[in-house]
This record gives C-alpha cells, sequence and structure tokens, in this order.
C-alpha cells in the first residue's frame, strides 16, 4: 500500500492504494465519478474512461494510481455541469454528437486535451487525438463536427447562443438540442453501473463451457468457503415457469438440466463484493455429460439429428411467399441471373456492458421487486419476468442505456438479478464483463440464400425466387417476426409481379438470434440489391437507372400483395443522380493501372413501419407549474426519442420547449406502448402522443387557457390518454405469404465509392451517401445521426465484423469501427409527408444500415470484378476472389 497525494477536478485529495488500484476504480468507486465508463474490460480499448492528468488524455482503466503522486487530475464532471456547461461539452450537444452518450464523457475529455495544445485541428489530428475512443451511435462524422465547433467558440469566433435553437422558435423542423444530451455531456446521467447502491451483494454466474450438454450435478463445496460468500442460486430456487418467453417459452433464465449453447447460465453465486463472487463462482464445480453439438442448419435438419428442443422438431417455422406465377414469369425474362448468399453471425456491440440491479421496496406482502435494467419494452420485460420468477409485484425502470440496436428487446442479466433478489431480500447488482456479455446475449440472424431473378428485354422485373434458411440458434426468442419482416420487406423498391420464396428457421446449438439493427432486411436485402446489380449488368443497363425503372408506383402491389399507396422512391433516385454522377467519373478517372482499384456501388431499400397488429397509448398531462409532461414507455437508447415526443407536444399544443417534458423510463408512471424497435416509435409511440396532445389542445380551446388553475377552476380533466393502432391487424397467410403490410414505408438510396488493394485484399471505403425519403422531419440531426451511424454499422457489417463465438471477446476480436476506419459522409433529405405519419413522419434508425452492405459489396465489384457472396467481405475473401478469378 502507498498513500498518494493528488488533485482532482480542483480539490486535494489523499488515498492509500495498493498496487492494482487504477484511476478509474479510484474514480468511480471511491469517490462516485461514475462520468468515466468501463466498456472494455480495462484493456484500453474504448476510450469511455478516459480523463485528463497531467494536462494529458489518458485512459484511467490502466493507470495506476500509485503512480499519480501529485498529480492534477480533470475527470468530465470537472469542466461543467449541465446549468453552466464546459463550451466543448455545449459543441457536442449542438452538434448532435450525442446519442446514447456512454461515450461522449471520454470523447469530451479527449477533445479538451487537444484543444488545450491545439485551437485550430485538421480533421487528421482530431482523428488521432480521438484514436482511442470509441463510438457505436455516431459514425464519428458528428463527433469531429463537434470538436470543429468547440474550437470555433475556444477561439471566440462563434458563441453557442448565436446557434442554439431558441425554446420559441419552430418546433418542426429545428435541431433543438435533446433534453437528455447536457446530462451525458457532462457525466450526471446515470446508467445501470452508475446507480449507487451502498451494501449491494454481487452476482457472478457459472456458465457452460460446452455448446450442448446435460446437467448432472452442481457442487458449491469450495465455493461456499470462499471469502465474502454469501449463497447461491440455481433453477430450483425461481418459483415462476423459469422461462424468459416471446414467441416460444424456451429460454431458462438458469438452465434445469440441458445447456442448449455455448454461455447458458447455470448456477448462480452471490458474494459481498464482485471480486469475490468470480473467486467464488470459481470454485464452483459441475459435472456434464457431453450432447452431440448441433453447428449448422443442415446438421440440424438431418434425419438423425438429436432434437434440441424435447418438444420442438429443429425446423421451428417455416413461411413460403407466393404471388403471381414465378414460373411463367420466368419464361417471359430475357435475361435471368442465378446466385447463393450467406451472411454471419454478428453482435449489436452497444458499448455498454450488460449491468444491472434489483432491490425490494417495502415490505411483506406490499413489497415490490424494482429491476433496473436496459430495456426498450419495459412493460412486456415486467410481464415476462412476472411470469418467470412466479412474483406478480415487480416495477421495472430503465437507466440511461449506452446504445442498443435491437439487443434489448431481449432479457439478459435482469433475469438473474431479480432472481437472487427475491431470494436473498437483498439489494443485488450484476455487472458481467464485455466478454461475457457479448457471449450471453442475442445475435443478428446468419441467413443462406438462393436467389433466381429475372427481367424482360425492356429492363422490368418478370420474376424472383428465393430460398431462404435462417440459422435461429439454440432458443426461438423472435425468430418468426425475423422471417417475416424480411418477407415483409422482400420485393424493396421494386415491383415484381411473381414470387416464389421458401423460408426455414431451425434451431441449432449456435448462438440465438434476436432483434438487430434492421432485423431481417439487411440479410435479405444483401441477396436482392446484388441480384438487381448482377440483372442490370447483364441487361447493359446503368444500375441506378433500373432501380428508377422498376420501382413500384402507388397501386401496385408489394411482395405480400399489398398495394401502396405512396411511393417516392423515383424521386429519390433523381435526388441521388448527381452525387452518383460525381462518384462515376471519379471512379473513371482513377488511375486503375494500379494494384487500388476505385468502384461504385448502388443499394436501395423500402423499409416497412406500422405492421398489422401494432398499437400503442400515451399519455399528457397538464401539471401544476403549467407545464406539460408526456407520459410513454418510449425507451431512448441513442435515437432521439426524448425530443421526437416533446417537440411534437411542443408543436401540437403551441408552447415553448421549455414548458414541455417527456418520463419514459418507469413502469410505474407509463402504459404498455409496445417496442422501442421496429423504428416504430415515431410513428406509433409518437402517433399515440399525438392523438392525446389533441385532445387536450381541444381542452385548451374550450377552456381558454393553457393553465392549470383555469383547468382546475372549469374542473377540466389535466390528463388525456391517447391511443395509435395499425388499420390492418391480420397476419401474413400462412400458405401464400400474402397479405396486408405496413401502413408507413422509409425510402432509401445509398451510393458508396470504395477503393480495393488488388495485392492485399483490403477494401477502404472513400464515402457513403444517403438519400433518404422518411416524411416530415422533426428534428434533422437527430435524422442525420441515425444515418450516419447506420452507414458506419453497415460497412462494418459488410466488411469486417463477426461474432464467432468463443473467439469474439473484446472491442478488438470483434473490428469494432473506429476513427481509423471512418470515412466520408453525405446525406440527401427529401421529405414527403406520410399520410398516417405523425404530423407527416415516419421511423428512419433501422433502415440506416439496410442498403449498406449491399451498396458496399456491389462496390467492390464495380472496383474489381469479383462479387463477394459470403459476408463479411474480409481481404482473405476478397484475395481468394481475386485469385479463383484470375483462374478462371
Amino acid at each position: 500500500m502507498k498513500k498518494i497525494n493528488l488533485t482532482i477536478n480542483g480539490q486535494a485529495k489523499q488515498v492509500v492504494a495498493d498496487d492494482k488500484m487504477v484511476l478509474l476504480d479510484l474514480l468511480r468507486e471511491h469517490l462516485q465519478l461514475t462520468g468515466a465508463k468501463q466498456s472494455c474490460d480495462r484493456k484500453g480499448q474504448c476510450g469511455a474512461c478516459t480523463v485528463i492528468v497531467n494536462k494529458k488524455a489518458v485512459l484511467s482503466c490502466l493507470t495506476k494510481v500509485q503512480k499519480l503522486e501529485g498529480a492534477t487530475v480533470i475527470s468530465v464532471e470537472g469542466l461543467g455541469t449541465p446549468d453552466n456547461p464546459h463550451l466543448i461539452q455545449e459543441a457536442f450537444a449542438l452538434a448532435g454528437a450525442i446519442q446514447c452518450g456512454f461515450c461522449t464523457p471520454g470523447m469530451i475529455m479527449a477533445s479538451k486535451a487537444l484543444l488545450d495544445v491545439n485551437l485550430n485541428p485538421t480533421v487528421d489530428e482530431i482523428k488521432y487525438a480521438l484514436r482511442r475512443n470509441i463510438c457505436r451511435c455516431t459514425g464519428y462524422a458528428k463527433i469531429i463536427e463537434a470538436v470543429q465547433l468547440a474550437a470555433r467558440f475556444l477561439r471566440k469566433e462563434l458563441t453557442p447562443d448565436e446557434i442554439r435553437p431558441k425554446p420559441t422558435d419552430a418546433k418542426m423542423g429545428i435541431s433543438h438540442v435533446r433534453p437528455s444530451a447536457l446530462l451525458k455531456a457532462c457525466g450526471t446521467a446515470r446508467f445501470a453501473a452508475d446507480i449507487a447502491m451502498p451494501g449491494a451483494l454481487e452476482i457472478a454466474v457459472v456458465r457452460s463451457p460446452h455448446f450442448h450438454a446435460e446437467i448432472k450435478n452442481i457442487d458449491f463445496t469450495e465455493a461456499e468457503k470462499m471469502p465474502g460468500f454469501v449463497g447461491s442460486l440455481t433453477a430450483a430456487d425461481i418459483k415462476g415457469t423459469n422461462r424468459l418467453k416471446y414467441i416460444v417459452g424456451d429460454r431458462p433464465v438458469i438452465c434445469e438440466d440441458r445447456v442448449r449453447t455455448l454461455g447458458d447460465a447455470v448456477a448462480v453465486v452471490v458474494a459481498k463484493n464482485r471480486d469475490q463472487a468470480l473467486a467464488a463462482v470459481d470454485a464452483v464445480k459441475v459435472e456434464y455429460e457431453l450432447l452431440p453439438e448441433i453447428r449448422s442448419t443442415d446438421a440440424a435438419l438431418a434425419p438423425d439429428a438429436v432434437q434440441i428442443h424435447p418438444d420442438r422438431p429443429n425446423l421451428c417455422f417455416a413461411q413460403p411467399m407466393i404471388k403471381g406465377d414465378a414460373a411463367k414469369g420466368f419464361a417471359h425474362a430475357e435475361s435471368i441471373v442465378e446466385e447463393c448468399f450467406s451472411t454471419q453471425f454478428n453482435h449489436q456491440a452497444p458499448m455498454e456492458p450488460e449491468n444491472s440491479v434489483a432491490y425490494m421496496e417495502g415490505k411483506g406482502e406490499d413489497a415490490t421487486l424494482v429491476v433496473m435494467g436496459r430495456g426498450i419494452n419495459i412493460h412486456l420485460h415486467m410481464s415476462m419476468l412476472q411470469e418467470a420468477l412466479g412474483f406478480e409485484n415487480i416495477r421495472y425502470e430503465e437507466p440511461f442505456s449506452g446504445g442498443q440496436f435491437g439487443i434489448k428487446l431481449e432479457i439478459f442479466t435482469e433475469g438473474i438479478a431479480a432472481a437472487a433478489a427475491l431470494k436473498f431480500n437483498q439489494p443485488v447488482r450484476y455487472t458481467p464483463s464485455i466478454a461475457e456479455s457479448m457471449l450471453i446475449t442475442s445475435k443478428r440472424h446468419p441467413f443462406d440464400m438462393k436467389i433466381k431473378m429475372g427481367a424482360d428485354a425492356k429492363g422490368k422485373l418478370t420474376a424472383l425466387e428465393m430460398d431462404i434458411t435462417v440459422d435461429n440458434g439454440a432458443y426461438n426468442s423472435i425468430g418468426n417476426v425475423i422471417i417475416n419482416r424480411a418477407l415483409h420487406m422482400l420485393s424493396s423498391s421494386y415491383y415484381i409481379p411473381n414470387i416464389n420464396v421458401s423460408s426455414k428457421l431451425i434451431y441449432s446449438n449456435n448462438p440465438w438470434g434476436s432483434a438487430a439493427r434492421g432485423a431481417g432486411p439487411p440479410q435479405a436485402h444483401y441477396a436482392l440489391e446484388c441480384a438487381m446489380d448482377l440483372l442490370a449488368k447483364k441487361l447493359d443497363m446503368d444500375p441506378l437507372a433500373f432501380r428508377k425503372l422498376n420501382s413500384l408506383e402507388p397501386g401496385l402491389t408489394k411482395a405480400t400483395g399489398h398495394p401502396v399507396d405512396q411511393w417516392p422512391f423515383p424521386e429519390l433516385c433523381d435526388a441521388i443522380k448527381p452525387n452518383y454522377d460525381r462518384a462515376v467519373a471519379d471512379a473513371a478517372s482513377h488511375d486503375n493501372k494500379t494494384t487500388v482499384k476505385r468502384g461504385v456501388g448502388l443499394g436501395a431499400a423500402a423499409f416497412g413501419i406500422g405492421f398489422p397488429g401494432d398499437k400503442s397509448i400515451s399519455a399528457v398531462e397538464l401539471e401544476a407549474d403549467d407545464g406539460v409532461t408526456v407520459y410513454a414507455a418510449a425507451a431512448d437508447p441513442g435515437e432521439g426519442n426524448d425530443s421526437m415526443l416533446t417537440q411534437l407536444a411542443a408543436q401540437v399544443l403551441e408552447l415553448p420547449l421549455d414548458k414541455v417534458r417527456a418520463v419514459t423510463r418507469t413502469t410505474a408512471k407509463t402504459a404498455a406502448a409496445g417496442p422501442a424497435s421496429g423504428s416504430r416509435v415515431t410513428l406509433m409511440i409518437g402517433g399515440a402522443t399525438v392523438a392525446a396532445l389533441e385532445q387536450l389542445k381541444k381542452a385548451m380551446d374550450e377552456v381558454g387557457s393553457k393553465t392549470f388553475e383555469a383547468f382546475k377552476a372549469a374542473d377540466v380533466p389535466t390528463r388525456y390518454v391517447g391511443n395509435r393502432a395499425t388499420v390492418e391487424t391480420a397476419p401474413l397467410d400462412p400458405e401464400t405469404g400474402q397479405g396486408p403490410s405496413s401502413e408507413s414505408d422509409v425510402h432509401a438510396v445509398q451510393l458508396a465509392e470504395v477503393e480495393v488493394n488488388t495485392e492485399t485484399g483490403d477494401v477502404r471505403v472513400v464515402k457513403m451517401t444517403t438519400a433518404v425519403d422518411a416524411g416530415t422531419v422533426i428534428n434533422p440531426n437527430n435524422l442525420t445521426g441515425q444515418l450516419e451511424g447506420g452507414m458506419d454499422m453497415g460497412v462494418g457489417y459488410a466488411l469486417r465484423e463477426e461474432f464467432i463465438a468463443g473467439e469474439t471477446k473484446d472491442w478488438r476480436t470483434f473490428k469494432f469501427p473506429t476513427m481509423k476506419t471512418a470515412f466520408d459522409m453525405e446525406t440527401v433529405i427529401r421529405e414527403t409527408p406520410r399520410t398516417r405519419g405523425t404530423l407527416g413522419a415516419t421511423g428512419v434508425g433501422e433502415m440506416a444500415m439496410v442498403s449498406t452492405a449491399p451498396a458496399v459489396i456491389n462496390a467492390i465489384k464495380d472496383a474489381c470484378g469479383v462479387l463477394i457472396t459470403d459476408l463479411p467481405a474480409t481481404p482473405e475473401k476478397v484475395l481468394a476472389a481475386l485469385k479463383s478469378a484470375d483462374k478462371a
């Protein structure tokens, strides 16, 4: 041990530290300065813990306290507060650089260290200064813009007041700062690991090292002797169904007798602190009897295959889609293309690990189990836990969430934390490592696809056939929904008169799949959009003109047979054409005699929102201070839903924004509004909110006042509930896949410009451009932020990212996007108000990456002549394809 004197945020501190204590732990655990975050298990891979030590940016997770004698330390809390922020913090908020906010404090501290010594940095200098800071939400473009804006503030060329939207400005179409932005910029927003729970017990979980095995015995004898051991938890302690059920109740909170995939929870240890829990869990001895591992869909469908779930066949769902006569359509085709495509297991990779806490509130029969975790459907999560745990009185609360991208449609750590709190009647915390988080969470489904497409001599599509096989992994989750979403949007932007598709969802012992940004269409569109380019080339047609020629039109039908009433896709093709023509010219002028080849690729998408049977509820209330509160269970892990709700309210009620607020993250004050997924929040929850607001507006008009006092004097209700439901409710026909489809569609064309090194196989994205029409724009910064983040995620999906069970354990092995992989971006925005939209608006978050991968893959083919049919397009695959082409 060693006594260390240092200054932290201007205050002298003295601490006795051992040789293992790092600055991050001193800040977070001893001083409760939780602005610095922990994401990468103290490997120095994420930068979320960045602080300034002696005027230099350092990773506090790697900085030993014993080496800080006399040091001056500044954490994000030492810069400013939400009421009095530093200029850099204001710049990040005004630039729209803050989405989920988990990485933001580290980004801001790295930026301050740069701007303290360089007030006019170049883009390359900004990228270098922030090279150790990663972000999943933004695609880095707005972060770079924020640093540039902060530099202008600090150079006194501009002030925040000159560009900050005022509360009295127009409510729609203006980039009003998100209500949560400065909380996140100043490090005061509390994420699950930041919640102070003195004396909370800590959880560690015994997880299966096998993909498939029987659990024969669990021995806690040695664990019980370990320091700090409090108790254990097994499936036998859970009083309910022990199943976390979406469609099928097949996923246990803790496995009873069999593990079905790597990382399944087998037993739980509870101890006085986390280190003790981890040590004790290593002492638990589990005896397994290995079972055959089914690691492919072919193996799962073999006649002698072991049935993964005794009560369900390995082929767990199938849905055909039959429209018109595909055989006749191909008979009339002038050109036909056929190809096979496959996609990888992929992780959504939010930066925040799967932290959760749980505690009992009250005593006896009136006690409430409070569960706090990252949920994007908190009412459903609450009901799932009630059934699984056999305990009714539960309140679910969502702290701020460090990204999610679909992953938090599921319950992971929350079920175990809740079960432990029930058993031990004490507050508990479950803080897994990033390696454990990546292992135990759901993944993006891999698709295997065979596709055949035909077009006539004029270039009109005549027919489409596809065979889609989806590896669902060990548990069903929402696998049926993933397939149905892919089928609903199968024909994308185009009119295809004849379609014949088969689809299969299959259990295996692989990681299980669930929601992931786009959830089905990104996989299917990869095959479709690559086939569109193949057909265009075979017909000797320009790829953009070919897409526009085949656009759906009002009155024509999607793959489901559902006619559309609005379809602004041709205009979007026109909108991106100048960018496309410039890119083609740039590629043509590139010296392709070198080993580096330049190429251009396109991908389009029509993403449906508001599917049959969807519904939401929201409430608004005029409060005693004459402000209005929106009560809606609309999770906001970064998309900007807090902006959307408050801007809608200010617009409808003609109120300044500072008179509007939103309560969204607790089941106690909101009603079930459906998930913050499927890009449905603006359309469905926003629509329900507008319905409630219109009632309140009518009441205000009748009372002749907007004050609480006037409402009370007139004996008029101050709270109003709004509902939004889709017109159609019927599902797809199980025999033909025909039926009603989404109420609204967002349209996009993406343009990729790449360089391919034919000696190394490396692909560099030079620029991505997205043209989008998502209806009326509520908040431009939020819209472009989603588009930029989606492009970045889509490029990672196309070129690098792959989850390999047992091997992918951190951000480096996942190949997380960084400043080094960042690229130029441009957005082209059109606004066609949607007839069924929320004040004309619809969603955009998922569409942002649906067509990215095919655009990149088509650009690779344009550059060097090879088509990569198996994602991701790693350098090894590109080189192998080039060598194969040379031999041919």
